[in-house]
């Protein structure tokens, strides 16, 4: 999986299978990540990561609700970074949810060619009203 596309590709494709098995092959060992929900910031690392993706996957199996992803920006960063822009949500018992989470994900290439997720920013509880009105100018 050399192109950032397929890998991409991959990436949401696990995401919404709820594989934590795929997660965690994905995310560094050096991940740190900000969430910022209700104004509080959290500031984490690979293990809460790993954590957190468990209990979220695990939910959304039990219930049997469904991810819903939209991916709204891919670009690069610096010459070995793309960041992706993407909205989270559930859909449970057929309804979407009313709010998503909207996550900044930086991917760096490693040596062997592969890509990681090294930091993350997340704004928790954007009312998905607000992220129909999105507009990405680059």
């Amino acid at each position: 999986m050399n192109s950032f596309r397929e890998f991409i590709n991959h990436y949401m494709n696990s995401w919404r299978s709820s594989s934590l098995v795929e997660m965690e092959k994905v995310i560094s060992k050096d991940f740190h990540a900000r969430e910022i929900r209700d104004g509080e910031a959290t500031d984490y690392g690979y293990e809460q990561s790993v954590t957190g993706w468990e209990q979220g996957f695990h939910y959304a199996i039990e219930s049997g609700s469904e991810w819903d992803l939209h991916e709204l920006a891919v670009f690069p960063l610096h010459n070995a970074e793309m960041m992706a822009i993407i909205s989270a949500s559930m859909i449970i018992d057929g309804r979407k949810t009313t709010n998503a989470n909207l996550f900044f994900n930086t991917f760096r290439k490693n040596e062997d060619n592969g890509w990681k997720l090294v930091r993350s920013y997340i704004e928790a509880g954007v009312p998905t009203e607000n992220l129909n009105k999105v507009q990405i100018n680059l």
